[in-house]
């Protein structure tokens, strides 16, 4: 079965303050573990703020370091899923599910593709 990775991403600088609701955590872990049992979730993990982040950016044959935060960003990689799905379609099915357990204060964005194996 394909493998897809979800991209979590969210806007840092309107993220609510205080993180998620001890509610939303209960029914995140819910879902993850429902989605654990069904075999589609093979890993899942929240990054550390950008402010905790370095980039490492390549050009013209030179490298450079930039430390965080990255204040001229305005979406960031908040975190990741690692599914197998029968196709995009019920990849992307599961992800909404995991979208829905937000309250309606959040702004997210899941990029959903497909791993392209060998």
């Amino acid at each position: 079965m394909p493998r897809y990775l979800s991209l979590i991403r969210i806007d840092e600088n309107n993220a609510p303050e205080g993180g998620p609701s001890p509610e939303l955590m209960q029914r995140m872990g819910e879902l993850i573990e429902e989605m654990t049992k069904n075999g589609v979730l093979l890993d899942t993990a929240g990054l550390t703020p950008t402010a905790q982040g370095s980039r490492v950016h390549y050009e013209g044959g030179r490298l450079s370091v930039t430390d965080g935060p990255f204040t001229e960003t305005k979406e960031v990689i908040g975190g990741y899923a690692l599914l197998q799905a029968k196709d995009r379609a019920e990849a992307i099915e599961w992800t909404k599910r995991f979208l829905k357990v937000h309250e309606p204060h959040w702004t997210v964005t899941c990029e959903v593709r497909e791993i392209e194996e060998g």
